[in-house]
């Protein structure tokens, strides 16, 4: 089978809050149509929990095809799970190679990471998280799915997860999250999930705080 081919990718970097060099590294993966810029803010906030890891938010590798802006990890007009699955394998590779240059750059050991993606983020943060050579010390899920929850024989290890996302989003249904912590918990993953009451399509400050502690504990641990 020939090499999935991954493109470079890059985008907007913060921190570490305190000392210098970093000790950790915070992947953050956008949603569908926007870029890395929609996710950095969350840096600083967190910055203040795990003060020496640096943060990191690339562009995912294509042009947003719904839309004049913004990227994505994958297209959508075809939503059957073999397409969705097929794409996110793609970009799966794009990140990975992400995740090595940027530890590379930064000096630090393989494990010393983690995982955050919004929505089609998401998605690609736990399909490549759970299938890294070298596992992240945690994914943080909001607002996504668990892609291709069949296949979770394919994980290379089981870094804890957390999982958030509003019970009234609109455009991915809590219900995917739903499924993704029933599908992960049943494979024996250490799963944490919180579903914020009248919140949509975004993140709030309980999803926020819950983030932090989680990427302080499994930094700790």
């Amino acid at each position: 089978m020939s090499p999935i081919y991954a493109p470079m990718l890059d985008g907007p970097r913060w921190g570490p809050h305190e000392a210098r060099p970093a000790r950790q590294l915070v992947v953050l993966c956008h949603g569908l149509g926007a870029d890395g810029h929609d996710l950095i803010d969350l840096a600083p906030h967190w910055g203040r929990t795990v003060p020496h890891a640096a943060f990191a938010a690339p562009d995912a590798p294509d042009a947003c095809d719904m839309g004049p802006f913004g990227r994505q990890w994958f297209a959508i007009g075809d939503r059957s799970p073999a397409h969705i699955a097929a794409g996110v394998a793609v970009a799966r590779a794009a990140l990975d190679s992400f995740i090595d240059a940027e530890l590379a750059r930064l000096g630090l050991p393989q494990g010393a990471y983690a995982l955050m993606g919004f929505s089609q983020g998401a998605m690609t943060a736990l399909y490549t998280g759970l299938r890294r050579a070298t596992p992240p010390r945690g994914v943080l899920a909001y607002s996504g799915a668990l892609v291709a929850a069949d296949r979770l024989a394919e994980a290379t290890a089981q870094p804890p997860v957390l999982i958030v996302h509003g019970e009234d989003d609109a455009v991915v249904p809590v219900e995917r999250s739903r499924l993704a912590e029933r599908a992960l918990a049943a494979a024996g993953f250490d799963v944490q999930a919180l579903y914020c009451p009248r919140l949509g399509h975004g993140i709030d400050e309980a999803g926020l705080s819950t983030g932090a502690l989680f990427l302080q504990k499994v930094f700790a641990d």
